[in-house]
């Protein structure tokens, strides 16, 4: 299964919606678009939708994690919304959610960031 990205600007947030496999063979191409994204677009932070994440390797876990990097450094955040069991799991082995904050919905999220009106 092929990896579907759409990317979203609301204010200063990225939202990044991931539907399909985040795995080895899609890892750089996603890489390059939060990254386009986020230096080109002035993007802040980032919200990560995985409602439609089907499954993620460990290609997968680096670009958010590299990504997440790159926010911080630029005094940003990096939240995650709608997790999938599967994937969830995947967070909770890795240790990623000792340092991303995990939301129900992109609402949630939105407003964890403090951009909602």
């Amino acid at each position: 299964m092929r990896l579907q990205v759409e990317l979203e600007h609301y204010r200063n947030v990225l939202i990044v919606r991931l539907i399909g496999e985040l795995d080895h063979h899609t890892a750089d191409s996603v890489r390059q678009q939060m990254e386009e994204a986020i230096l080109k677009g002035g993007a802040d932070h980032i919200i990560l939708s995985l409602k439609d994440l089907l499954f993620m390797d460990s290609s997968g876990l680096g670009v958010i994690l590299g990504r997440y990097k790159l926010l911080k450094s630029r005094g940003g955040k990096m939240v995650v919304c709608d997790v999938n069991q599967a994937v969830y799991r995947l967070f909770e082995l890795s240790g990623l959610f000792k340092i991303l904050a995990i939301y129900d919905n992109e609402r949630a999220a939105l407003t964890s960031l403090e951009v909602v009106s």
